[in-house]
């Protein structure tokens, strides 16, 4: 409660800032709440022409992660709210959804059309109605330096995990670093690991969100994960494109917004294999880290809010957001042939976007995955043994989900 009230006061502030209700002689205003960096800076390439023709100023908060959930969560007890566009991650939903933050976009004229990929817009709709529109198309991918798969590849593509693997030792053996991860944080451990256990056949819940870590695909992953990272280590995202791109290490699990193909010459990436074995059944093993686009229910200007909505959703504006750095998860955009020409890496990216998962939809998914990650951890560092291990996590979760 006290944080609540903490945050409430921190969005009276910006409301102050903001000028809170329209004066008489100026234009009105369309407040947006966006997460910070690429994501924020491809919408404020795309607002000058929105406003001239509506003859109205959109104010941008760009925040921190953290800070963009609580901030609109907690917006959300007032009557007129302090935004009219906010991003939004796919692991707050299910908490927005019960906590009625955002609005039916389908009742104000929004919709889901057939040139956005499917699976980006499953987490959208909930209990049958559209809360969000998917804008900017994170995904994991498969990162690899090219100019060492050169030398010590055979060739072929990478069409599961047993070649990473394969890449990996033959990388070491060239004197090289193999696999690199991400081991600063519990979620980004746990993120990294998904694609792996995606491909064993293995997930971190069931259909009706009980946890199933304690499983023989969840073990067999986890070992064969861990054998990918001995031929590394773990560092945190500068490092991991730094060493990728300069050849100390071979491959890593990425994600497209990393990548700069006019900075990082020997750097690609593919889209991550569903399948551990050549020949054996494929799963779909990318992880979706899509930021997608809301009104809040208590928008002052919900009507207005959802023109501009539809404005940034458009194909043709979502074609012009990706010189500056977007990721639009429509067709028309990633099999553009132009586009293609620019950004020939859009063809993996399309594979990863249309064979993503989507993490958990369930309110305790921050606690979830500090738990299950923080267990990994110290499986990973070998101060707890592998069925141990997640004998253990599988009880903490279970506890957990039925609080």
């Amino acid at each position: 409660m006290i944080k609540r009230i903490i945050c409430l006061l921190l969005t009276g502030v910006i409301l102050l800032t903001a000028g809170g209700c329209t004066e008489k002689g100026r234009k009105e205003k369309l407040v947006l709440a966006l997460r910070s960096g690429i994501y924020a800076d491809i919408i404020k390439q795309c607002l000058p022409e929105f406003e001239e023709t509506h003859g109205i100023t959109c104010e941008l908060y760009e925040l921190s992660e953290n800070d963009l959930r609580s901030y609109v969560l907690n917006d959300s007890v007032l009557k007129n709210g302090s935004y009219d566009l906010c991003m939004v991650d796919g692991s707050w939903v299910a908490e927005y959804v019960d906590e009625s933050v955002l609005a039916d976009l389908g009742a104000l004229g929004c919709t889901i059309d057939d040139d956005i990929i499917p699976a980006t817009a499953g987490i959208c709709i909930q209990n049958g109605r559209t809360y969000l529109m998917p804008y900017y198309g994170n995904v994991t991918v498969m990162m690899y330096n090219s100019e060492l798969a050169e030398k010590v590849r055979t060739g072929r593509a990478f069409g599961s995990f047993e070649d990473v693997a394969d890449f990996c030792k033959k990388a070491v053996a060239s004197g090289k670093g193999g696999f690199v991860y991400r081991g600063d944080t519990e979620n980004n451990v746990l993120v990294d690991f998904m694609p792996v256990l995606c491909a064993f056949g293995g997930w971190v819940v069931d259909k009706d969100n009980n946890p199933t870590v304690n499983t023989q695909e969840f073990a067999e992953a986890l070992r064969f994960y861990m054998g990918m990272i001995s031929t590394g280590r773990a560092c945190g995202k500068e490092e991991l494109i730094n060493g990728i791109e300069n050849g100390e290490y071979a491959v890593a699990i990425g994600w497209p917004g990393w990548y700069d193909p006019s900075r990082h010459k020997n750097l690609d990436y593919v889209s991550i294999p569903g399948k551990v074995s050549e020949g054996e059944k494929g799963y779909n093993s990318n992880i979706y880290g899509i930021w997608t686009l809301g009104i809040p229910k208590n928008s002052p200007n919900k009507q207005l809010a959802c023109e501009l909505l539809k404005y940034l959703m458009d194909p043709e504006v979502q074609k012009a957001t990706v010189p500056y750095g977007g990721v639009p998860c429509r067709y028309s955009s990633l099999r553009d042939p132009e586009i293609l020409k620019e950004e020939p890496h859009f063809e993996a990216l399309l594979t990863a976007l249309e064979n993503g998962v989507y993490r958990p939809v369930m309110r305790e998914w921050p606690r979830f995955y500090t738990i299950l990650g923080d267990m990994m951890k110290k499986i990973i560092n070998g101060e707890e043994k592998p069925e141990e291990g997640l004998m253990l996590a599988q009880t903490a979760l279970e506890a957990l989900v039925n609080e």
